[in-house]
């Protein structure tokens, strides 16, 4: 199914497969900050929590995201609980929820960002979490940034995160670099996970996973490599709007360059997803989205805590 078929179909919310709700007595709800395009919406809805906040800056990202959860959710979209500008965003006036999501901007803290950290004005959007944590108390938060947050700064910056949730917060503070490839998709995409509770202390995040799907079956061809690049923006290349700059691949003996269909499922997105925008964004949207499986695993773990 090509994304031409996707767009076509925006009277139609994607289906989420396999609700799982066993297990969880503690947690019902969530909030959705930095959301993108809804990977972390996709991945807890599918353990049967509900998404009563969200917020997303980007309108092309905002516009997938409606056109994927408008129907599912309708609640969200009302009261002004789908949210544009954090800062402009008032604590106290967020829904009570269990578990607080964030994939906060993770340019200031990579390479492309230049690795400024807090010293650009998007790595202070991390204050802003931590300022609805502190107002709304809730039991839980899930972060995720990319992988050079760790030794940022010589560590200084992930020091500075964990001591606000810690010693500020009073939230216990668990953190891990996690792949894509540990949990079934084929592509490496290393991330740093951050996990903590208000009232408990002890965590441990999931054991891999055996590789589900390779790059032969993304591509439903034979592929000479088995794990993919890592879907980023602009592919291997330098700009996103160039579509010679997307990810090549060797397939049945010809070079491939990958779809956004193939895009979407090495992230892990439901094959009926769709995106009402041009295929250069929706390449963008999934290039700084987040890997499904790999947040599910680990939200699975929380739940169980």
């Amino acid at each position: 199914m090509e994304l031409t078929t996707f767009n076509k179909s925006l009277d139609k919310s994607f289906s989420f497969r396999n609700i799982d709700t066993d297990n969880n007595v503690k947690y019902s709800s969530f909030i959705d900050l930095f959301a993108g395009i809804g990977g972390f919406h996709i991945a807890l809805h599918s353990l049967g929590l509900e998404c009563v906040f969200a917020s997303e800056y980007d309108v092309h990202a905002r516009k997938t995201y409606e056109a994927n959860f408008k129907k599912l959710n309708p609640s969200l979209f009302k009261n002004s609980n789908f949210a544009g500008d954090i800062t402009k965003v008032v604590p106290k006036n967020i829904p009570d929820f269990d578990i607080l999501c964030a994939g906060f901007p993770c340019q200031p803290f990579s390479q492309a960002g230049f690795k400024r950290g807090f010293d650009e004005e998007r790595g202070t959007l991390f204050f802003y979490i931590a300022k609805i944590i502190k107002e709304k108390r809730p039991k839980a938060f899930f972060l995720e940034n990319v992988r050079h947050l760790l030794n940022h700064d010589e560590g200084k910056t992930l020091r500075t995160i964990k001591q606000i949730m810690k010693n500020e917060l009073g939230y216990s503070f668990h953190y891990k670099i996690v792949k894509a490839s540990d949990f079934g998709l084929p592509q490496h995409r290393p991330r740093l996970f951050m996990v903590g509770f208000r009232d408990i202390k002890n965590f441990e995040f999931p054991k891999p996973t055996k590789l589900k799907l390779t790059m032969s079956d993304i591509f439903a061809a034979k592929c000479e490599k088995e794990i993919g690049y890592t879907l980023r923006v602009g592919g291997r290349g330098s700009k996103i709007t160039d579509r010679r700059n997307w990810d090549s691949y060797l397939v049945d003996g010809k070079v491939k360059q990958l779809s956004p269909t193939e895009a979407l499922k090495m992230q892990g997105f439901p094959e009926d997803y769709v995106f009402p925008v041009s295929n250069t964004q929706a390449m963008k949207q999934l290039g700084n989205s987040i890997a499904i499986p790999a947040v599910k695993a680990v939200a699975a773990s929380i739940l169980k805590h």
